[in-house]
């Protein structure tokens, strides 16, 4: 029981999910600003949302990729490429998984108002083009941007099943364009790299393979400079999205805030750094640095909203993925700060 426990717990991708499950959440507290009421409930409920949509991506992606995956030491051991979980089983759990998301929304948020069928609209796009990403994903070097858009319209989720009458703030604004960057930088940038060494065994299309990163038999990686300025410019750009809500739109960040916003990009320009330089995909170099990013990939809406959540509730957002990740990922008889995409 606990080696099946360990299987489908890789299967459902469990130690990365406290992060990956924060996007309709975000979405919801986004409309704080224009003084909707949240509680708890609906934090949870937006939670819950997020995180089955992230096991449905997940699970439909390695029921698709079994062949490629075969061609990687990373991925050859995944529960579908031994059988130790069959195809089935994948397939009952990625049908539950759209089943239960559209049962919390119409059994806690159903009301006849333009607001809910922008809600249900987005939950099928963010579904739709997710299941586009994993078919047809590695068939066309833009389809990174697909699973980025994917992402975005699971912002909206929360955003339209809390909102009364439809409004966006500009928090909510900002939110959905940085989680397009902070996804369009796992998938084509950090994704990329992590599979360059057997992607093109396949004749497999992305971004990466496009614009010339190259692996040795050696396991050395060559990243070109083209490569390196588009995923910095997706971080740098990031960062700078921090700032508009103060800089355009006089939202009332203290001074002790707006040092917490300069902190948290430096630290994140600084690790992408240190991966775009990186030399070598031996060990686990690749596993860590992808580990670090899905870590900090959602540190930096908490602080955005800083103006409209208090301190504790920034935090808990923040320490959630990561005490999230402790707990599951020796749970899931896997190694601390390894691969959490």
């Amino acid at each position: 029981m606990p080696k099946l426990f360990f299987e489908y717990a890789k299967l459902l991708r469990l130690p990365g999910l406290g992060g990956l499950s924060l996007a309709p959440v975000f979405g919801a507290l986004s409309i704080l600003s224009l003084g909707v009421k949240i509680d708890y409930i609906d934090i949870l409920l937006m939670f819950i949302i997020g995180l089955i949509s992230a096991i449905y991506s997940f699970v439909s992606n390695d029921i698709i990729d079994i062949e490629i995956d075969k061609l990687s030491e990373d991925t050859k051991k995944r529960p579908l490429v031994t059988g130790t979980i069959s195809i089935k089983s994948a397939k009952i759990i990625s049908i539950l998984c759209i089943i239960i998301a559209f049962i919390i929304a119409f059994f806690f948020y159903y009301r006849p108002h333009i607001s809910f069928y922008l809600a249900i609209l987005s939950m099928i796009l963010a579904a739709i083009l997710g299941t586009i990403y994993n078919v047809y994903g590695k068939k066309f070097a833009t389809s990174s941007i697909v699973a980025s858009i994917s992402e975005s319209f699971l912002v909206l989720v929360g955003v339209f099943l809390i909102s009364p009458d439809a409004s966006l703030s500009i928090f909510s604004w900002v939110i959905i364009v940085l989680m397009f960057n902070q996804t369009l930088f796992m998938t084509a940038v950090i994704g990329g790299i992590k599979d360059a060494d057997h992607d093109y065994l396949l004749n497999v299309k992305n971004l990466a393979l496009k614009s010339g990163v190259k692996v040795t038999e050696n396991k050395d990686i060559f990243l070109p400079n083209s490569f390196k300025l588009f995923g910095f410019s997706l971080r740098f750009s990031s960062a700078i999205l921090l700032f508009i809500p103060i800089l355009f739109f006089n939202i009332d960040y203290k001074i002790w805030q707006i040092a917490l916003l300069l902190f948290v990009s430096i630290f994140v320009l600084f690790f992408s750094i240190k991966l775009l330089n990186l030399k070598n995909l031996k060990g686990d170099n690749i596993a860590r640095f992808a580990g670090i990013q899905g870590i900090l990939r959602y540190t930096f809406v908490p602080f955005l909203l800083l103006p409209i959540i208090n301190i504790t509730n920034s935090l808990l957002l923040i320490i959630l993925p990561i005490i999230w990740y402790i707990i599951f990922t020796p749970l899931s008889g896997m190694k601390l700060f390894k691969n959490v995409m």
